[in-house]
């Protein structure tokens, strides 16, 4: 028997949710009933995103658009007010938006390329939960961020990415320890490879991008990389109260590739 998921009545806040793993989350909760806002730094994107969650909302709903960049502290204590202001609560809190710039320690320009992988991956991550938490509290909600596996393992290609991913999980815990008696639920998941466009972002074609994920893909025990529903549902599952008893929690979805060691950087070589 499958899970069933109602958020009918629900304000659902997802971060970086104009593409990727965040615009399917943001669809599935708003396939759920609940009462969406889509943010992003590209309002043609959102616009996209937005129409998909009216259509496949039970009332056709449409989702609050919030243009801004989570690295400016400005746009997300706005994201936060005009959320508030619009429905008048917050329930559940997704921080999902983050990316990577491919560098190493020998790069002349590695020190600011740190500072902006953290500024985007996980300042901007602490800065809307604790902007978040007193609404969230009003309605005993919670929080799912999103992390990724190379928060558990060292990648050559991006330490800054990994420092970053690897500071949200153990920030996830600390949040679940303080937040538990204020009834806010806090986990946190570590997709592994899921197909999506992460890599255009970074300098690859569209064409390098598919490439890279079906190499990763290969090398995980199930043999292909993830889908962005994969995660999305998940994200329900942990904000609904079938998960209602877990908090604190690390959920890993790659595939199998974390518990395989399936790390083979010498395959990506060429791409």
């Amino acid at each position: 028997m499958s899970l069933k998921f109602d958020f009918t009545g629900k304000v659902v806040l997802v971060s970086g949710s104009s593409s990727g793993i965040g615009a399917a989350t943001a669809v599935q909760f708003a396939k759920s009933g609940a009462m969406v806002v889509v943010t992003g730094r590209r309002s043609d994107k959102l616009a996209e995103v937005a129409n998909q969650c009216t259509l496949v909302s039970p009332k056709k709903l449409k989702p609050l658009e919030v243009v801004g960049d989570v690295t400016n502290n400005a746009d997300i204590k706005r994201l936060v007010e005009t959320t508030v202001q619009h429905f008048g609560r917050l329930d559940v809190l997704v921080n999902n938006a983050g990316g990577a710039t491919m560098s190493s320690l020998a790069d002349p320009e590695f020190y600011q390329k740190f500072l902006n992988e953290m500024q985007l991956n996980l300042n901007s991550m602490v800065l809307l939960t604790h902007l978040s938490v007193d609404h969230l509290a009003k309605t005993r909600g919670n929080i799912v961020n999103i992390s990724s596996i190379a928060g558990l393992r060292a990648f050559t290609t991006n330490p800054a990415y990994c420092m970053a991913k690897c500071s949200i999980d153990m920030f996830t815990k600390c949040c679940a320890a303080e937040l538990g008696p204020k009834h806010i639920r806090v986990n946190v998941i570590n997709p592994g490879p899921i197909k999506t466009s992460a890599f255009t972002a970074v300098g690859l074609t569209i064409e390098q991008n598919d490439a890279m994920f079906d190499k990763m893909g290969s090398v995980t025990p199930v043999g292909r990389a993830g889908l962005p529903e994969e995660v999305a549902d998940t994200c329900l599952y942990l904000a609904s109260d079938h998960s209602k008893f877990v908090t604190g929690a690390q959920l890993i979805i790659d595939g199998g590739m974390v518990a395989a060691n399936a790390f083979p950087m010498s395959a990506f070589k060429d791409l």
